[in-house]
């Protein structure tokens, strides 16, 4: 039981910990401590949601009608699109950067609707999260759940991590340009994943 846990855990922190769209997002709200439980928590229950789907079976699905996959990836490449350049604005008008006290800072609704968005539309997590950890999964047979739960502690472990503990780097964001610099960064980011899903490459 614990061979595959462990398997599924190591699997599951080696797709999730990459420079992405959720990644930047979690981070960026973990820095302005703003809505944090509420970004982790959905990261953790979608990782979980998505996890369990691959080793239902649902992987073949998607591999069978890679359709849908089209259809989010141009979906969701519009979408970081919008977000990078709401990033590049940031960086280019930091009015309100500081590490807390913002003004006109995003409520839980919108932050929420914006997070299942990076998660939901990012064709990526259908084709690593659900196909290829549901398969690695359903390879150890009556033990797939093992590895499955291990995965999911995995989403646990580095959302929690990433989200709670931005705060230690606060100090160093308590200047405007660093904002400005981590704001760029994100767009460029956003800009370099858009153009990645809209011509798969």
């Amino acid at each position: 039981m614990l061979a595959p846990a462990g398997t599924g855990l190591g699997a599951g922190l080696a797709l999730i910990i990459a420079i992405g769209a959720q990644n930047a997002f979690v981070l960026r709200q973990g820095l302005r401590g703003e809505h944090v439980g509420l970004v982790v928590l959905v990261c953790m229950v979608s990782d979980a949601v998505l996890i369990a789907a691959g080793i239902f079976g649902i992987g073949e699905v998607v591999r069978a009608v890679p359709a849908v996959v089209v259809v989010i990836r141009l979906a969701g490449a519009a979408f970081l699109l919008a977000y990078g350049a709401f990033a590049a604005r940031r960086a280019f008008h930091p009015g309100t950067l500081t590490a807390s006290g913002q003004q006109g800072a995003p409520g839980p609704r919108a932050v929420l609707a914006t997070v299942l968005a990076l998660t939901w539309l990012n064709p990526h997590v259908y084709l690593d999260t659900v196909l290829l950890l549901g398969t690695l999964a359903n390879e150890h047979g009556e033990l797939r759940w093992w590895f499955g739960a291990g995965a999911a502690l995995g989403s646990v472990l580095w959302f929690s991590a990433l989200g709670f503990g931005a705060r230690l780097l606060r100090p160093v964001f308590a200047r405007p340009a660093a904002w400005r610099v981590l704001d760029g960064g994100i767009a460029l980011v956003m800009v370099f994943l858009a153009a990645r899903m809209a011509f798969g490459f």
